[in-house]
């Protein structure tokens, strides 16, 4: 025994006792439907079951997601369990010792009683089955309904929210950590609108049972108290009536509170308020509505016959209440305009150098309406974005884009905006804040209502929709984003395709800066004494307009201080760079190692070429177009296989077609052979100017 009771308080001691409060509490609760208790006990467990209720209602009250009371099906449980085992041990009380009075169970009950009674015991019992169907017909019907379609609906846009996910962790726009938060936050949501689905069953079942315990209550009380006790049919109808409506009523009115609650819960929509601020703030927000409402009021109590002066005290308040309002509205309009500095005209200097303004080298310029999401002073989201694309393209390209300099251009259209590079327009589109843009990637199972645009970062066709058609556009599998995320993908494309252009000779040395903090000595070799900080600037600019990350810059180097002795044209350096960045280039287009499937040139195309080349490097008009229009077909049969847009041809023509093709084709990719490491595989899976291979 003693190393029982040893082992049983080391076990106890290091168990901390909020792990055994949730046993605990479950315990007590079921003995309570076994062991007799006391009419003080019950008592104080009625009270508190009350107080239990009345927290349950406040917290879903001023929560302001549903997620914030994740814990509300456990404590819906939890409290249906408690109420079930106090009419249990209620009921024995009340068939045990109910001759003896009315306080036989408890001040509790007999308060309750007395007062839902009132002398009249017909009144009471229908007011009491008034109560319970309320309860269960109304409310909990109500909120269970609710909880089923949320839960239904939460379930079906799970798919598109996680696509949604995975765009912006692609985009940039969001890290790892807040990509499995999200994700996170999605599972919880489903798992809680199940468990309310299938937790509101117990609150019915519950008015269920508190109908059945009544009535046995009722006639087994008369039963008893008349056949066991000899009491009079009126003084046990008396007795045992007060005890049962007083009994029903301490486990009916928790219960109704607790309905009230989960309803509260599961008909909130999402937003930053709780449900109280979100009722004040939008049903006394508009002073009109407040004034056709005092109008009706009074014209109902001039109406004879009315109660004139309740409705007339009515319209009274609603409309001193719409004035105030509006005095409001205005002394707040009325301090802006006072807080605005005076126009003055100043004497106009003298034009100087400080007049000169330089050419920004990226800018964004946004019409009037979206002013607000590139503004600081309200929080503007896109400020965010944009520095989080800039961070990822850092550590995807190889070095630090340009700062965006934002400024508003009252010449664009309210919803447009224009992503400029040097002083030039490389993209214009529009966003409309507080919409989002449904975009179809192409396998979409229904149509959505909205304003038919296109992804202006792929040109993939898109809808602009309401916030309410949301979800609808997720389970229909649109990818949704908003107006800030469209901007911001829209830029992190163009940065991409530019890159090259946004490289320069200050870029380049703070390369070389940041290379020499650990590789000093390999830094001088080979800048300037073997290239030139203009021959490696445009070395770079050449990897970059062909999508080629300069991270590896120690590579890069490294295979300059080889062959710039015995090279000195930078195309010629560049084709031999990207053969040391070939394991680097396969790997960005074939993630792992699977089989490479690629474009092919066919052999007697190759042949005409390789002649062209050596003729002078120049392509006839008329095979020109011929190997452009069939490149053009060949790119749209490996996309439509899923393959990347990859063409391989031999060493000595790939300068040449990455030239010529890349002008109206961005997004092909010409590799060399020498490019791809030995031990990877190549498959052609489409052929130009010949038959495909399959």
């Amino acid at each position: 025994m003693s190393l029982m009771n040893t082992l049983g308080q080391n076990w106890l001691g290091n168990v901390p006792m909020k792990l055994l409060a949730g046993p605990v509490l479950i315990i007590m609760i079921l003995s309570m439907m076994i062991l007799p208790l006391p009419p003080f006990a019950l008592d104080m467990f009625f009270t508190f079951n009350i107080a239990l209720a009345i927290m349950v209602l406040l917290v879903s009250m001023f929560t302001s997601k549903p997620l914030d009371f994740a814990a509300f099906p456990a404590v819906l449980l939890f409290t249906t369990l408690l109420r079930l085992s106090l009419n249990v041990a209620s009921t024995r009380v009340v068939l045990m010792e109910g001759n003896e009075g009315g306080d036989a169970a408890g001040k509790v009950i007999e308060a309750f009683g007395e007062f839902l009674i009132g002398g009249n015991f017909a009144v009471g019992l229908v007011v009491f089955l008034i109560l319970v169907v309320i309860n269960f017909m109304v409310i909990t019907k109500g909120a269970g309904r609710i909880a089923e379609v949320g839960a239904r609906f939460t379930l079906d846009s799970m798919p598109g929210k996680q696509m949604a996910i995975d765009a912006d962790l692609n985009a940039g726009l969001i890290g790892e950590e807040d990509a499995k938060q999200r994700r996170a936050e999605i599972a919880q949501e489903s798992d809680f609108y199940g468990s309310m689905d299938g937790a509101s069953k117990f609150v019915r079942g519950d008015a269920v049972a508190g109908l059945i315990i009544m009535v046995v209550n009722l006639i087994g009380g008369l039963l008893i108290g008349m056949m066991q006790y000899d009491m009079a049919f009126g003084a046990a109808a008396r007795t045992y009536t007060l005890l049962t409506i007083g009994d029903g009523l301490v486990a009916q009115i928790p219960a109704l509170v607790i309905s009230t609650a989960a309803g509260v819960t599961v008909s909130r929509v999402n937003t930053e308020q709780d449900v109280g601020q979100q009722m004040m703030g939008q049903l006394f927000n508009n002073p009109h509505v407040l004034i056709l409402s005092a109008c009706v009021m009074g014209l109902l109590g001039l109406v004879p016959g009315m109660p004139n002066f309740v409705f007339l005290l009515f319209s009274v308040a609603l409309g001193a209440l719409a004035w105030w309002m509006i005095r409001q509205r205005e002394n707040k309009l009325a301090e802006e305009v006072v807080n605005k500095q005076p126009v003055t005209t100043p004497d106009v200097p003298e034009a100087s150098w400080d007049d000169v303004q330089l050419v920004d080298t990226l800018g964004l310029e946004v019409g009037h309406r979206l002013i607000p999401l590139v503004d600081h002073r309200q929080d503007g989201e896109l400020l965010g974005r944009i520095k989080s694309v800039r961070k990822k393209f850092a550590q995807e390209v190889g070095f630090l884009p340009p700062v965006v300099h934002i400024r508003d251009n009252l010449e664009l259209g309210p919803n447009q905006y224009v992503i400029t590079l040097k002083g030039v327009e490389v993209g214009r589109a529009e966003a409309y804040p507080g919409k989002w843009l449904a975009i179809d990637p192409g396998q979409v199972s229904g149509h959505l209502e909205g304003a038919p645009t296109q992804d202006p970062a792929f040109g993939l066709p898109a809808v602009w929709i309401d916030g309410s058609q949301r979800e609808q556009a997720q389970i229909y599998g649109y990818t949704v984003v908003d107006a800030g995320t469209v901007v911001a993908t829209h830029l992190n494309h163009l940065l991409h395709e530019h890159a090259g252009d946004m490289l320069g000779r200050h870029e380049t040395q703070q390369l070389l800066d940041k290379l020499g903090e650990d590789n000093k000595a390999l830094v001088e070799d080979v800048v300037p004494k073997l290239v030139s900080l203009t021959v490696l600037q445009r070395l770079l600019q050449n990897l970059l307009e062909e999508e080629v990350s300069i991270r590896d810059l120690r590579t890069i180097l490294d295979t300059l201080a080889e062959h710039a002795t015995a090279q000195s044209d930078v195309h010629d350096l560049t084709s031999v760079v990207r053969m040391a960045l070939g394991r680097a280039i396969t790997q960005q287009w074939f993630p792992g190692n699977s089989e490479l499937h690629v474009i092919g040139l066919d052999a007697n195309l190759e042949q005409v070429l390789g002649q062209a080349m050596n003729g002078g490097g120049a392509i006839e008009p008329g095979l020109a177009d011929t190997l452009m229009q069939q490149t053009e077909a060949g790119l749209a049969r490996q996309e439509a296989l899923g393959e990347p847009p990859v063409l391989v041809v031999t060493p000595s023509l790939r300068p040449l077609l990455a030239r010529f093709l890349r002008r109206r084709l961005r997004h092909l990719v010409v590799m060399s052979q020498a490019e791809i490491p030995d031990d990877r595989t190549i498959r052609v899976t489409t052929l130009i100017g010949g038959v495909d291979e399959r």
